[in-house]
């Protein structure tokens, strides 16, 4: 009887330990969890950090020269209107946005990680608006797809279309961004009204 009492605790004081050493590990993976998220959050933010030094430092010139290179299109679609106007919204998409940028940074009025997401923001409609161009290219150059004109006049369509939202978007975020700008802005002549009247 004895054996079992001294059994039964020693079997109770290791069932005790092994709860706390799964307790341990479980604790252990939770934490390689949050070092992996903070490991991501870091490349993000590093990530984002030099895209928007290069979008205010203008490093996007070489998007400008392919747009200019694309009004001279192949003979088949070559006087579609579209296809200019496509080139513009796309000119006003990359002066929208570079002008936005540089303004909201100047403004002081958004903070590091604001500035951040706005980059991103532009970065995205950037690359794809590089996804616009190559496909135009693709559709007006006759040597590298297979379709006929009407094709390729609902192609330039439907891109267009595309370009047209992203522009509206842009002027859209920009407009809040610009609103939001404003009344921060408001805010901090308020409070230096308000500090003037107390003192």
């Amino acid at each position: 009887m004895l054996f079992f009492c001294v059994f039964s605790v020693s079997v109770r004081a290791q069932s005790q330990e092994v709860q706390q050493l799964l307790l341990n590990v479980e604790k252990l993976s939770q934490l390689k969890n949050i070092l992996a998220d903070m490991k991501k959050g870091y490349q993000v933010v590093s990530g984002g950090y030099n895209t928007v030094r290069n979008i205010s430092q203008g490093n996007f010139s070489l998007h400008e020269v392919f747009l200019d290179g694309l009004m001279l299109v192949s003979p088949e679609v070559k006087k579609y209107r579209r296809v200019a106007d496509i080139i513009s919204y796309q000119k006003n998409i990359i002066s929208e946005y570079r002008s936005a940028f540089k303004r909201f940074n100047a403004s002081e009025n958004f903070n590091s990680t604001e500035i951040d997401y706005l980059g991103r923001v532009y970065k995205q409609l950037f690359d794809q608006s590089i996804d616009n161009l190559d496909e135009l290219a693709m559709v007006i150059t006759s040597s590298k797809l297979r379709m006929n004109d009407d094709e390729r006049l609902q192609a330039i369509d439907r891109i267009f279309e595309d370009v047209q939202d992203k522009l509206v978007f842009l002027l859209d975020f920009n407009s809040k961004a610009t609103s939001l700008s404003l009344a921060r802005e408001k805010q901090k002549s308020d409070l230096k009204q308000s500090l003037k009247l107390y003192q």
